[in-house]
């Protein structure tokens, strides 16, 4: 969509993937296009920058947030480190995606919510809260409106502080003034793309919230899940403090039941979770409600709920500041378990590096699946030729991993608790600048548009795809490398030319089109891209 933009000029709906229309709200690409002015081009750093600065921003906000709000700062500081090295956020910041944006937006707009409250007792209304909201919408449509509105009601209706009326008005105009910024594109989006434009947005929005039907969306929906896939995927969001907290489990005294009547016993958390301090309370509701509102959709991923992540890393800390205090044993053998992993995955890099073991001949012993050894061997071959910045990484994590084995003979757990947080690190550091580099490399479709460039410079202007995602799958990262040039087969209907498809789509189509063209493979990537999981074939194609 960036590429569209700059190369087009329209900002509004441009063309995308075979002549389909942008119809998502376009902040995301807005801001790749940006990134991408000074270069001239959309490439691989321009599209991933937003995600990046805007989790640089949120990490920021929510230390500052937190740190002037309780009454330890290192709990806050905690809560930070937990969530920089959390898996979700960790990996979304790092992808050409919507969602690191919308948590930042959405996030930011909910602590500019609460300082309303705090700071003018909802006098007035600060111009940030709007462009912040204003702004999530534009990210990703009408929940970065209806989201944190609804925490922020249930939060106001928890204080027991304002009348009914007074809560359903501050919201009304929070809600209205918001509005405004994104139906300026939605207005011109519509005078572009009329009712088609129109019913996609509805479907897009209204239909896979409720589980409408959704004719109009031209893909499945998928991710379909019940309620416990939201629990199972927070736990692996937050990994591999998951363990952690697992580890803190065992040797927990036997819970008793208690005393009192169990109403009174249910009554008495309520008093507790009343009296609790407000930005705790305002954590706690917003972290609710951010999973009850994301329940209730078929379609759930992982990425939905990472707006809870800044909240409930709130609450680890305050739980992990306890388990170090007061159940040192738990502490010290995570951190001996991880010191374990670590010093092995170190080890094993560094005899790669000296040429001492082939890893590839070591996993053969264990499986012959070819995406395994594939990426076992893009990895080997980075690790085999280190640069200079491999070696520093390395060099870094060693030093990280001999801080917390000296922290271990040491009594001082908070330390050793900070020397843990710093491996984990450094642990991301390796993966980061060493093995996903060499990874996505070698999966990606770069190497393919390359090649079809080079061999068939005719293609250019003459490449075909089906754009129907309900029996096919999008080749979007070719296209990209392809500079956005795919053209709907069935739109454009021509006699000759050439045309992509995924492997295991291509018996369909040749029966789709049995009656109207005979294609001839002429070559395929060498292995499956992560991306489908299968090979990209190009074909040529004469109408019969």
């Amino acid at each position: 969509v960036a590429i569209s933009m700059l190369e087009s000029g329209n900002w509004v709906l441009p063309q995308t993937y075979a002549d389909e229309f942008a119809f998502k709200p376009p902040m995301a690409h807005w801001l790749m296009a940006i990134c991408s002015l000074p270069g001239g081009a959309v490439t691989e750093f321009s599209s991933r920058l937003p995600s990046a600065v805007s989790f640089v921003v949120l990490m920021g906000f929510v230390l500052v947030f937190f740190g002037r709000r309780i009454a330890r700062f290192h709990e806050a500081f905690i809560a930070t480190l937990l969530l920089i090295t959390s898996v979700e956020i960790h990996r979304a910041a790092m992808t050409t995606r919507v969602d690191m944006l919308l948590t930042t937006f959405m996030v930011l707009g909910l602590f500019q919510l609460y300082r309303w409250e705090e700071k003018l007792e909802l006098k007035g209304l600060p111009i940030m809260i709007p462009l912040l909201l204003g702004c999530a919408v534009l990210t990703k449509g009408p929940v970065g409106i209806v989201l944190p509105l609804f925490v922020f009601t249930v939060y106001l209706l928890m204080l027991g502080k304002y009348a009914y009326s007074t809560i359903f008005k501050v919201v009304f105009y929070a809600g209205l003034s918001s509005i405004f910024l994104p139906s300026l594109w939605y207005i011109a989006a519509w005078q572009q793309g009329g009712a088609a434009f129109i019913d996609l947005v509805l479907a897009e929005n209204f239909g896979r919230f409720f589980h409408l039907s959704a004719e109009a969306i031209p893909y499945e929906l998928g991710h379909e899940n019940g309620v416990w896939y939201n629990f199972a995927t927070l736990a692996a969001g937050f990994a591999p403090w998951t363990l952690f907290f697992f580890f803190s489990l065992f040797g927990v005294n036997k819970i008793s039941c208690p005393e009192r009547p169990f109403k009174q016993f249910l009554a008495g958390i309520w008093q507790h979770i009343r009296g609790m301090e407000k930005v705790r309370l305002f954590s706690l509701v917003a972290l609710v409600c951010i999973l009850f509102f994301y329940s209730i959709p078929s379609s759930k991923r992982s990425v939905y709920l990472m707006p809870a992540y800044p909240f409930i890393s709130l609450f680890l800390a305050q739980y992990a500041l306890y388990i170090t205090e007061y159940r040192t044993r738990c502490t010290r053998f995570f951190a001996a378990v991880l010191t374990a992993l670590v010093t092995v995955l170190l080890i094993g890099c560094l005899l790669v590096m000296v040429g001492a073991i082939d890893p590839v001949r070591m996993v053969e012993a264990y499986t012959q699946k070819e995406s395994v050894l594939y990426a076992v061997q893009l990895v080997a071959d980075r690790l085999a030729h280190p640069s200079l910045l491999t070696w520093c990484i390395v060099d870094v994590n060693v030093l990280a991993l001999l801080t917390l084995y000296y922290q271990l003979f040491k009594k001082i757990n908070i330390k050793m608790l900070y020397a843990t947080i710093l491996l984990t690190f450094t642990v991301n550091f390796l993966v980061d600048g060493v093995v996903m580099p060499a990874y996505r490399k070698g999966h990606s479709a770069k190497a393919f548009a390359e090649q079809i460039r080079q061999s068939y410079p005719d293609s250019q202007g003459n490449l075909y795809v089906v754009n129907d995602l309900r029996h096919f799958r999008n080749l979007y990262g070719l296209n990209f490398y392809m500079g956005n040039s795919f053209l709907d087969l069935d739109h454009a209907q021509p006699e000759a030319g050439y045309f992509v498809v995924a492997e295991k789509d291509m018996e369909q189509i040749k029966a789709r089109y049995a009656d109207r063209y005979a294609f001839q493979l002429l070559t395929e990537t060498s292995h499956p891209l992560d991306e489908l999981r299968q090979r990209i074939q190009l074909y040529s194609f004469q109408g019969r």
